[in-house]
């Protein structure tokens, strides 16, 4: 377990947006996994999607890495914020976008619509 906590601190450190989620960006393959996307591709934020569904070892890593025991799980400049319903009540009282603003990740409308 130590091997699989390792990397998941080197995904989590090494981007300024890692999002762990079922499925990719581009194919979600739960509903919360994809609220997640949505959010984060209409701000028009650059993240890291990685796929749990990939391995059983990162599936129950992540949950032990944040101890937090559902996915999705959004990381920001090596923080966990949170999972679905946090990232959607942070998006729905207009804090999400000013939160990313202040950890020095940009955000843009613009860039989602070229994404």
């Amino acid at each position: 377990m130590d091997s699989i906590n390792e990397w998941i601190d080197s995904e989590v450190k090494s981007n300024d947006v890692v999002l762990f989620m079922k499925g990719t960006p581009s194919f979600p393959q739960c509903g919360f996994s994809g609220q997640v996307v949505q959010i984060l591709d209409y701000l028009g934020v650059e993240y890291k999607g990685v796929n749990v569904l990939t391995s059983d070892e990162l599936r129950q890593g992540i949950k032990a890495y944040s101890e937090w025991p559902t996915i999705p799980q959004l990381y920001v400049k090596g923080e966990f914020v949170g999972g679905c319903d946090i990232v959607r009540e942070m998006f729905q009282a207009n804090e999400l976008k000013g939160f990313f603003e202040e950890n020095g990740v940009s955000t843009s409308q613009a860039a989602a619509a070229n994404g």
